[in-house]
């Protein structure tokens, strides 16, 4: 009886458990963090601790996704190797995520744009991953027609100028709605819609619309450099 019992406790203690949601959205801040201030060093670590933990719940990959797509971001300009390396594990978490967890619109359109950018860096695939993204894309859109993540995913990946400031300006909206209830996991991104908009209002030559976008964005993240920098080309004249 006590080897059995012994047995069972065991066991018990292999079976992963899902995380709570605080510590989801623990994560979420680091990575989140990590990437305002374009740390790359602390966005590695934290997806090092992350990866050496046991898989519990699709959203453990989708994460592992996230940090590789801001790693993708702050290394895409610079160091195009590295960045290559970040699109693919981007892609390849999301995958599995999306295979763990059915009908997951964030991690579909997380996926969509990591291989819209993989694209991008790989122009040779091109014609094979940007139909894809597209359609990762379309389904999350249809999936969750008001999800605020998957709006701003989709104006990124948007070519079409026009149409992408008014996805992202649906996406301001549906952010601001969003902050009125419950946080949902994942819960990034309105910063981020901001400082897009008003990236997008600056290539419209509407500045005034711009700085508001972006001291918006940086009232929700006062660490967000790139809000910084481009509002710094606003007040400079």
């Amino acid at each position: 009886m006590f080897r059995r019992a012994a047995k069972l406790l065991l066991c018990a203690t292999l079976v992963p458990v899902p995380a709570l949601a605080a510590d989801w959205a623990d994560l979420e801040g680091r990575i989140q963090f990590a990437w305002f201030t374009e740390d790359v060093q602390a966005l590695r670590s934290t997806l090092a601790s992350l990866a050496m933990q046991a898989k519990g719940d699709a959203l453990h990959d989708y994460y592992l996704g996230l940090g590789e797509y801001r790693v993708l971001l702050l290394t895409i300009e610079r160091d195009k190797d590295v960045a290559k390396l970040a699109a693919e594990a981007c892609v390849d978490h999301l995958d599995a995520a999306n295979g763990a967890r059915r009908d997951f619109a964030d991690g579909l359109a997380l996926q969509g744009a990591c291989q819209a950018l993989l694209a991008t860096l790989k122009p040779w695939k091109a014609p094979l991953l940007a139909p894809r993204s597209n359609t990762l894309i379309a389904r999350a859109r249809t999936l969750a027609p008001g999800n605020p993540r998957v709006m701003l995913l989709e104006g990124l990946a948007d070519k079409d100028q026009e149409r992408s400031h008014a996805t992202l300006q649906a996406a301001v909206e549906a952010f601001e709605a969003e902050r009125q209830r419950v946080a949902p996991t994942p819960s990034w991104g309105a910063a981020e819609a901001y400082v897009h908009l008003g990236r997008s209002d600056l290539e419209r030559k509407d500045a005034v619309a711009a700085r508001g976008s972006l001291e918006r964005a940086l009232l929700l993240a006062p660490d967000f450099a790139l809000a910084r920098r481009l509002l710094a080309t606003i007040t400079a004249g």
